[in-house]
């Protein structure tokens, strides 16, 4: 096989790790939420899809919740800017405890007797730990008129995003970047240029994912 040939497949090899690098390392999915709200009314019920999603965001993630249908609901208008909503999700997998999601007042006037519909709600996760950290619906509270009313979930709902993160971290040791390259391959000639990058690309192979790169060469007396 020419040098150029070889380049080529090693080319090709490098552009497939890179690949396997950039697959995606979040699952979501939509959760039905059965949420029992204590108002000032009186109990009620309702069930509503979940959608939380997360997106990266400097050293953390910009985490989304989202309900597809309308919560509880007020015996009189709530006007616009009269409805103040906040919720927690429970973290679990590699981190434990809650995060704290906010979000706008309604924009437009809530008619009585009327399911809520909440906006979206959003804040920032900053892992502490490495691993799966699974987001879920947790408890979902609703201001207004002065009064509070609290809706908790009830049938147990699984997560409705898993990310797979890891906390922020400074430079390495001695000042030098954390680049997995480690430096400049070194270019003493066409040969060890082929195994030079050859063993990059097995470098990312078994940091990206699972797999195996197998890389033929000709001796010189070939």
């Amino acid at each position: 096989m020419s040098h150029r040939k070889r380049t080529a497949v090693l080319v090709a090899a490098l552009a497939g790790s890179t690949v396997l690098l950039a697959a995606p390392t979040a699952r979501a999915e939509v959760v039905d939420v059965d949420y029992q709200c204590k108002t000032p009314i009186g109990d009620k019920s309702a069930v509503s899809p979940i959608d939380i999603k997360g997106v990266k965001n400097g050293s953390g993630y910009r985490i989304t919740m989202s309900w597809q249908k309308g919560v509880s609901s007020s015996p009189v208008e709530l006007g616009k800017g009269a409805m103040n909503p906040s919720a927690t999700i429970e973290l679990g997998g590699a981190d434990t405890g809650t995060l704290t999601v906010t979000g706008p007042a309604n924009d437009a006037p809530i008619p009585p007797d009327t399911p809520i519909k909440i906006s979206d709600l959003s804040a920032t996760y900053r892992p502490k730990q490495t691993g799966e950290v699974t987001f879920t619906a947790d408890v979902l509270t609703i201001k207004a008129l002065g009064t509070t009313t609290t809706c908790t979930p009830t049938n147990d709902p699984g997560p409705s995003l898993t990310l797979d993160v890891r906390p922020a971290s400074g430079p390495a040791p001695g000042g030098g970047s954390d680049d997995s390259t480690g430096g400049t391959l070194p270019r003493t000639g066409p040969e060890d240029t082929a195994v030079a990058l050859a063993t990059l690309g097995g470098t990312v192979l078994l940091v990206g994912a699972a797999g195996t790169l197998w890389l033929t060469r000709r001796t010189r007396s070939e």
